[in-house]
This record gives structure tokens, C-alpha cells and sequence, in this order.
């Protein structure tokens, strides 16, 4: 299969992960362009929280992939696709600092506390330029955190994922995930103070070029394996 060649949409919203994995590993490679584009706004999220840029992000989030095609095998579905896929990313991405030094050591107290949802009601345009300008805060805080804040801010609260998935995923303790949890949001509650309009869920959109080009990458790749 070409890297150009497009997998039917019926196909990508009709299999479950764990068929689509089934088929990949007896031979239709084609299919492993739906598990990309089925986990890569989550993988890039957390991929980018983590080493803070796009263009690393994206270089790790191939990487990551083309390990999960070779170890396709050894995913047993005792935790989800998305959970396998998003550790194997992390471990991509902490192999990265490690070179570079970077690593942040993770904190054991248990603390807790939700951040409130913010809410607001004026219309219109004003709404709109409102959330753009919270949305850039928001971004903005986030990439100032240590990567320990940022990686389980972006699992629990964007991507949705239980205190125990994160902690499987990250490879931290579940009282790790929860103070580092509270934390971040705790910082990111001083960087919205006075503003509004914008949710977790709008931050770091994974725009369809980036999402094409890492599938083509990554899919060329594979076609030589």
C-alpha cells in the first residue's frame, strides 16, 4: 500500500481497536492508518505536553508508532489500544529528555482538588475572541509547567482518562498522578484568574496536515518493513 492510500471511512468507524488490530497482524497492514487517525490527537497531546514542542512532538509521535507496528504482537488487550499506544509514546518521549536531561523526579504526597469549569455567556464575536485569548493563556500556562504537570493535566482532563489509566500510561504511581494533578491545576487556576470561555478540550488541536503527514511518514515507513 501506497502512503496515499486512503482507508475507508467505514472501515475506521465500524471496527472496534481490537479488530482492527487482529486484521493488521494477519496481514492487512493497510489498516494500521486507522489506529493512527483513530489515537493520534491523543497521542499528540500528550507527546507534545511532555517534550513541549510541535516539531519533536511529531518526530516522537512516528517513532512511537513504528514501535507499536513492530510490537503489534505483544499487545494483549489487558489494558486499551489507547492506553498501550499512549505508553509506548511516553516512554518515546522520556528516552528523548533522558538524553537531554531532563527529567523531572515525580512526587509521592497525596493531595486533591477539581478545578472549577469555567463558564461564560456573553455572544457572539466577543465570546469568540474571548475564548481565543483564554485558549492562548491556557497554552501558554501549560507549556511553562514541568513536563510531570503537563503529561497527566493533558491524560485526565483533556483526554479524559481515570486516575488509574494515567498512572498505567505514565508509568507513575496513582497518588503520584493525583498530586501532579493537583498541582497543575492548581497553576493553571492563577494563569485563568479573571478570565473565561474556554475549555481543556480545544487546547493543542491536532490540525488535519499534521495528522496526514505523520500518517504518510509513518505508513511509507511500514511498507518496507
Amino acid at each position: 500500500m501506497s502512503p496515499e492510500t486512503v482507508v475507508p471511512h467505514q472501515q475506521r468507524d465500524v471496527l472496534s481497536d481490537e479488530e482492527v488490530v487482529t486484521r493488521v497482524l494477519a496481514g492487512d497492514a493497510a489498516l494500521f492508518e486507522v489506529i493512527m487517525r483513530r489515537h493520534n490527537q491523543r497521542l499528540y497531546r500528550t507527546v507534545r505536553a511532555i517534550l513541549g514542542g510541535d516539531d519533536e512532538a511529531e518526530d516522537a509521535m512516528q517513532d512511537a508508532y513504528i514501535q507499536a507496528y513492530r510490537h503489534l504482537g505483544q499487545f494483549e488487550g489487558r489494558s486499551s489500544l489507547a492506553t498501550w499506544l499512549t505508553r509506548i509514546a511516553v516512554n518515546q518521549c522520556l528516552s528523548r529528555l533522558r538524553k537531554q536531561r531532563h527529567i523531572y523526579p515525580i512526587d509521592t504526597e497525596l493531595e486533591k482538588k477539581m478545578i472549577e469549569n469555567i463558564d461564560d455567556a456573553r455572544p457572539g464575536p466577543e465570546k469568540q475572541m474571548l475564548n481565543r485569548e483564554v485558549r492562548r493563556v491556557l497554552e501558554l500556562a501549560i507549556e511553562q509547567m514541568p513536563a510531570r504537570y503537563r503529561s497527566v493535566l493533558i491524560l485526565r482532563d483533556v483526554e479524559g482518562l481515570s486516575t488509574a489509566e494515567a498512572a498505567e500510561a505514565l508509568g507513575m504511581s496513582v497518588e503520584a498522578v493525583k498530586v501532579n494533578l493537583h498541582r497543575a491545576r492548581t497553576y493553571l487556576r492563577k494563569a485563568l484568574k479573571q478570565k473565561g470561555g474556554e475549555t481543556l478540550s480545544d487546547l493543542f488541536a491536532f490540525e488535519d496536515p499534521r495528522c496526514n503527514r505523520i500518517v504518510a511518514n509513518v505508513m511509507a515507513i511500514i511498507n518496507t518493513l
